[in-house]
């Protein structure tokens, strides 16, 4: 598909600088972007590789400076380029309404309006699928869930029975939703099973990423709040409460009963202790081991966590303790002391 910068300027509702008339055939990042492409330059930290680009223009913020070369200015580069991908490449996502016939749906579920359910897919009793749903191959969704509009289920995720999903939530491949919770109590010389009664709710505009898993609660249900992202290989232990607009990177680890605030940062392979509140905003750094509630607004790092500036100060002065070893080594045989 060939363009002109001028026409793609329009798609993203851009600023055109320079020649808009320059003929675009492809889009590319900035590391292979080659004669003919656009690419994009987030910030200044990217001149360089900008000036060095073989890119014959470029999606740019309003601080990036001209160069010869036509610029599409706009707010936010990334999701502009984005959108000119889309268009180059064809990637619209028709969405053809359709039940594949080797499909198991019971006869009690509903159906929204142009909803589609792929191959092999299984739906349980009193089910009720949203409108423009889309069910991949594979997908098997327990009885008496509740599937909102425009939901996409990637192929091979679950559902257990009683989960709860908002519009517009996407679950991508192989994660599962609402199995039991870890839950035992000693007795007798046994580990007794606690049965989980509980379910599983996800609010609107949830993404949860490939091989996650949700359990549901003991006796109510482990909810995620509106719009919160989560990443592959996250672990959401039964009955949290997760906030409205949380991130939570890959293999972040939530134990049971846990809670968190609103715009919640888990950077990777976060740790949190069971029945902890991590509070509104608060950001925990890759690794951080939180076993305590953690206040609004903390930034985090370390294991066991402490805040940021401090775990910084730790880490300078754990840089320092080989040369302070020899330091002491040195004043013990200056007095005489031998080593222990």
């Amino acid at each position: 598909m060939t363009v002109t910068v001028r026409q793609l300027a329009t798609w993203v509702e851009g600023e055109v600088v320079g020649d808009g008339e320059r003929v675009i055939s492809n889009a590319r990042p900035l590391n292979e972007a080659r004669s003919g492409d656009i690419t994009f330059v987030e910030d200044e930290k990217y001149m360089s590789a900008w000036h060095d680009s073989h890119a014959a223009a470029a999606v740019v913020n309003s601080s990036v400076p001209v160069n010869g070369r036509p610029l599409i200015r706009v707010r936010d580069p990334l999701m502009a380029f984005a959108k000119i991908v889309q268009h180059l490449h064809g990637i619209t996502h028709p969405h053809a309404a359709s039940i594949h016939p080797t499909a198991c749906i019971h006869p009690t579920v509903i159906i929204g309006a142009e909803a589609t359910v792929g191959p092999h897919a299984t739906i349980g009793e009193g089910t009720i699928v949203g409108a423009r749903a889309t069910i991949h191959a594979g997908v098997s969704i327990g009885m008496e869930c509740r599937i909102g509009d425009d939901v996409a289920l990637f192929p091979h995720v679950v559902l257990y029975d009683q989960t709860t999903l908002g519009d517009r939530v996407r679950i991508h491949a192989n994660s599962v939703i609402g199995a039991d919770g870890f839950g035992y109590r000693h007795h007798s010389g046994r580990n007794i099973k606690v049965p989980q009664l509980g379910s599983v709710e996800i609010a609107d505009d949830v993404e949860i990423g490939a091989c996650t898993t949700i359990d549901r609660g003991t006796f109510g249900a482990t909810r995620i709040g509106l719009g919160t992202k989560i990443d592959n290989l996250v672990m959401i232990a039964h009955n949290c409460q997760i906030g409205k607009h949380n991130l939570l990177v890959s293999q972040v680890g939530i134990a049971g009963s846990t809670t968190t605030g609103d715009y919640v940062i888990m950077a990777g392979q976060v740790g949190v202790a069971d029945h902890v509140h991590v509070g509104d905003r608060v950001q925990l750094g890759a690794r951080a081991g939180i076993h305590k509630d953690v206040p609004a607004d903390s930034r985090m790092l370390g294991a066991p966590a402490t805040p940021d500036r401090e775990q910084m100060r730790i880490i300078v002065s754990l840089e320092k303790l080989p040369e302070l070893r020899k330091d002491i080594r040195k004043i013990k045989h200056h007095l005489g002391m031998e080593d222990e």
